[in-house]
């Protein structure tokens, strides 16, 4: 990539398709851990709610004359974190609908597979876990730094 005069580009915030914006925000917030950025409704026709995961530096919205996607059609939106294995016991006592953890294997020749567990080596990217809202958009939780504090505004040459 050539060098742009733009210092850096970052996702802001993405946006979900959902049916009930209301038990979204409540997943979000009460079951998921998000933080309630905005909740802003200047008429009955159009809504927007950001929310932002623990040390995120980008939110989700979703709310009313959005987008004319699907509810329920984002796929495996990723979010990364230092501990597989504390997040997965955070999110499952606060009654998100987890998947298992499982890893890649065999993770330097990974075509697909996968193995119960977190990875033995706690190599970043190995390990993961899947969620799904009420509507069904879907999330992939993945482990990066094991061990380490991971930045909300760290950037990655690209």
């Amino acid at each position: 990539m050539s060098e742009s005069p733009v210092a850096a580009y970052r996702i802001e915030v993405l946006t979900l398709p959902v049916a009930d914006a209301d038990r979204a925000l409540r997943f979000y917030t009460e079951q998921a851990g998000f933080t309630l950025d905005v909740d802003y409704r200047p008429d009955p026709g159009f809504r927007v709610v950001q929310v932002t995961p623990p040390g995120s530096a980008a939110s989700v919205q979703f709310g009313v004359g959005l987008t004319d996607a699907e509810p329920g059609t984002s796929r495996a939106t990723y979010l990364v974190v230092p501990d597989i294995e504390a997040a997965h016991r955070e999110l499952t006592a606060r009654d998100v609908p987890t998947g298992p953890i499982r890893h890649k294997a065999p993770v330097d020749d990974w075509r697909g597979d996968l193995a119960p567990g977190p990875a033995p080596d706690r190599r970043d990217y190995a390990s993961l876990f899947t969620f799904a809202d009420p509507d069904g958009n879907t999330w992939t939780v993945q482990e990066r730094g094991f061990g380490q504090a991971v930045s909300s505004t760290e950037t990655r040459p690209g």
